[in-house]
């Protein structure tokens, strides 16, 4: 239980390799402990859903356009079936203006690809106020390892 009182262990992991792979125990709380205890530290912390990210930098960094889904019958000659390309604002933008440094939690991070999860370590590189945790299964304790160190020991990808 030391990791979860003061979670050095964890934080100091995190700043040497930029991207951690976690698992955590289905029944949940340890990621709201380790969420406050990076808070505390002075990160600036965000979760969200890794499913339907698409293009990782694109959808973290940069302004990108989406079409909506399609509903069904629609006036061919307003844009066809595709729909309008809507604009949508890159979701770190507003943390990384910020001077704190940043760190993203990603659920259901085991629906991404293996150049998926390279790009968001080379995101994590090359911007050094930015961290990103990323679930990659359950398990029975709480563990985790660099992402390189993941993505180099499992070949299930």
């Amino acid at each position: 239980m030391p990791l979860l009182l003061s979670g050095h262990k964890f934080r100091n992991e995190l700043e040497t390799s930029c991207c951690l792979a976690i698992h955590i125990p289905l029944e949940g709380g340890s990621e709201t402990r380790l969420l406050r205890r990076l808070k505390i530290a002075g990160y600036k912390t965000q979760m969200m859903s890794a499913r339907g990210f698409g293009d990782p930098e694109m959808f973290l960094l940069k302004l990108h356009g989406i079409r909506p889904p399609h509903l069904g019958h629609q006036n061919v000659g307003r844009n066809g079936a595709v729909g309008e390309v809507q604009q949508v604002m890159p979701q770190l933008s507003e943390l990384l203006n910020q001077e704190k440094k940043v760190v993203l939690w990603l659920l259901e991070g085991q629906v991404l690809s293996k150049s998926e999860l390279l790009s968001i370590c080379e995101i994590c590189e090359r911007d050094s106020r930015l961290k990103i945790i990323i679930e990659m299964g359950g398990s029975r304790f709480l563990k985790w390892e660099s992402m390189r160190n993941f993505l180099k020991t499992n070949n299930t990808f």
